[in-house]
């Protein structure tokens, strides 16, 4: 099971975070977010995979973005087309496409995606395309018909570890657990401590 650690931005943090060998970390490439990221941020380890996320961002921005912050992944969080991806996907980078999920889901919808991305991420469907602090129902998942592997995002804390580890169990291709908000003193800011904990007890399977 592999950890994203998203929403970061100042690099002191970033550092700290980094301690904890996540194995990815995600900075917020969309102006109207509070953790949009303004200004450079240091090199990680390559064995954590540096992923900017987008929403409805053009190819050339995307890009430019790729290239300065040295980006291994991209995450889309708005509502890109199919084409689109795999023109990003042709960039060399990890694709990761988001859906927002509150009380149904259509998955049809992933269908036209399945040959443009690497991975699926399933968040709550909220007022902001990410990092809304709540979850959506995920006996949702029960009915996913793909073997495509996929992220869990959406207000998880360590009140979820349970529900989490039982999830892990079952037969779908849950590939990593995304968290964000629940683990912030501030927009941005993440606390190591408590990360650290949420990252031992959902290990110990």
């Amino acid at each position: 099971m592999k950890l994203k650690i998203c929403g970061m931005r100042e690099p002191k943090n970033i550092n700290a975070i980094a301690t904890l060998a996540p194995n990815y970390m995600g900075f917020v490439f969309w102006e109207p977010s509070s953790r949009f990221v303004n200004q450079s941020t240091p090199a990680l380890t390559e064995k954590i995979k540096k992923t900017g996320v987008f929403v409805d961002a053009s190819i050339d921005y995307i890009e430019q973005s790729m290239n300065e912050h040295k980006l291994q992944a991209v995450q889309l969080h708005g509502k890109e087309t199919s084409l689109h991806c795999k023109e990003i996907q042709n960039l060399g980078v990890e694709v990761i496409k988001a859906f927002s999920i509150r009380d149904e889901f259509n998955f049809s919808e992933l269908e036209v995606y399945e040959n443009c991305c690497d991975f699926f991420l399933f968040d709550t469907k909220g007022e902001l395309p990410g990092g809304n602090g709540y979850r959506f129902d995920w006996s949702i998942l029960e009915t996913y018909p793909s073997k495509k592997p996929f992220f869990l995002s959406g207000g998880i804390g360590i009140e979820n570890v349970e529900e989490l580890q039982k999830l892990i169990k079952t037969n779908l291709p849950l590939y990593a657990i995304d968290v964000n908000s629940k683990f912030e003193s501030a927009p941005a800011i993440k606390k190591i401590k408590e990360l650290k904990q949420f990252k031992n007890e959902l290990y110990e399977l």
